[in-house]
């Protein structure tokens, strides 16, 4: 990045991955850097809490040993020894029966599907780990290719049921460009020699990375300021400022970086004379479903596998994971770390529900799945909501995309919904936070 000779003022708005990374290569390259957060916390969706004595994430995060851009930063803070890399155990519950799901022979002995139905979806997968011409899967819903190719058995056993579970009512409008990018990380992620995925997670919990994020902005001199909401931002073009508007109180910056969901930013621009119809609706026109997370802290083994792809109508979650089977009790204090998790739309009841009725209706779905599963041993447990968890990935998806650079001079966007064609996640919310402070650093300097 590009040092300076004059300090220039810089806000960043969200304090996630992306905005802390850009805090810190801004800050470290001599601007004034200001991180504001609505939230009384930092690190987004991977922000931590405590559960019965241990650190842990609201939602559940891993690491790939491909994932070069947070390796890398993990290096330069000096913590990459605390991230260690376990083997992954997969399965796939269905018919009221759990069938381990990660090996060929694994695929060849799932009897849900007929033998020749196991061949082609074992077929269909190989050939998009190896396919790199993906954009024309822009073009069709990943629904539509794989009941094409994969056919109607694996299309209901397999397919529907993710489709349905990760996006809700959106389950047949997502482009197979997405699809395809999930299935192609996964296969790369492996390592020459390695028989099954690996999977890294960190020695104490994610929250030692964005601590020693915290460490280095306030070190260099940046501002973290959570529990502050924006109201509103307006580009300056006569000062070359930008006001960034709080309680009442006009904040001028040199430069603003939003890293808030995309329809969020367009309520806080929908002032701004310089911002178009055509660009609000723009930003209207990306659509958002939300998690609802249960994480639990109990004493009983519940399952030997770390990952469940829950393709059984029956139960009321997309997936149930154990955290102590891929990292250890030793890494828990003897203890089993469990979450369950489900995306469901906004409107869904489950944003509107009783914490308790919710996590009562997926201790009985556990039951279904495990009955040994005894609810009185469970130590501690939390629901937590996010509604902007996951943004829709529809045909045509790259043309309505916004751009990093904003029409308003001076404003920036840099949030998940423009990582594309891959998916979201921690790797290119570091690299995306690199990218756009570098772009901010260049454009001031120019």
């Amino acid at each position: 990045m590009n040092q300076i000779d004059i300090k220039k003022s810089v806000a960043i708005i969200g304090a996630g991955y992306t905005g802390l990374v850009a805090a810190y290569r801004l800050a470290k390259a001599g601007n004034a850097v200001t991180l504001y957060e609505r939230e009384p916390y930092v690190a987004g969706l991977v922000s931590n809490f405590s559960l019965d004595g241990i650190e842990m994430e609201k939602i559940y995060h891993f690491l790939y040993k491909t994932d070069a851009d947070i390796l890398g930063l993990l290096e330069e803070l000096g913590i990459r020894e605390k991230l260690v890399f376990h083997n992954s155990s997969v399965s796939t519950y269905y018919g009221g029966k759990l069938y381990p799901f990660m090996t060929p022979v694994d695929i060849l002995r799932f009897t849900p599907l007929s033998f020749l139905n196991r061949i082609r979806f074992g077929v269909v997968g190989l050939y998009l780990q190896f396919l790199n011409r993906w954009e024309p899967l822009t073009r069709i819903t990943a629904y539509d290719w794989m009941l094409k190719w994969s056919g109607k058995e694996v299309m209901d056993i397999i397919w529907t049921p993710l489709l349905k579970g990760k996006f809700s009512k959106y389950y047949d409008k997502i482009a197979m460009s997405w699809l395809w990018s999930r299935i192609r990380v996964r296969a790369r992620s492996k390592e020459k020699g390695d028989v099954v995925e690996k999977l890294g997670y960190f020695r104490g919990g994610w929250h030692i990375v964005a601590g020693r994020l915290v460490e280095e902005i306030e070190r260099f001199g940046g501002e973290i300021k959570t529990g502050v909401q924006i109201d509103s931002l307006r580009s300056i073009p006569e000062s070359g400022k930008v006001e960034v508007m709080i309680g009442g109180v006009a904040m001028l910056h040199d430069s603003v970086i939003a890293t808030i969901p995309t329809h969020v930013f367009g309520r806080l621009i929908g002032e701004d004379p310089l911002a178009t119809a055509e660009y609000k609706a723009q930003l209207a026109s990306i659509d958002y479903i939300g998690a609802v997370v249960m994480p639990f802290v109990s004493t009983q083994r519940i399952t030997s596998y770390y990952w469940h792809n829950i393709n059984d109508p029956r139960c009321p979650f997309l997936v149930f994971l154990s955290l102590s089977e891929l990292a250890g009790t030793e890494s828990f204090g003897g203890k089993h770390v469990y979450y369950v998790g489900a995306y469901v739309s906004h409107d869904h009841p489950y944003f509107s529900l009783e914490k308790k009725a919710i996590m009562d209706e997926w201790k009985a779905g556990l039951k279904l799945m495990f009955p040994d599963f005894d609810a009185s041993q469970i130590t501690a447990a939390e629901l937590f909501r996010f509604k902007n968890a996951q943004h829709i990935v529809g045909m045509g998806y790259k043309e309505k995309m916004p751009a990093y650079r904003t029409p308003l001079p001076g404003i920036y966007l840099a949030n998940f919904s423009q990582i594309y064609p891959d998916d979201r996640g921690t790797n290119y919310a570091v690299r995306d936070g690199n990218m756009i402070a570098d772009m901010v650093s260049r454009d001031m300097n120019a």
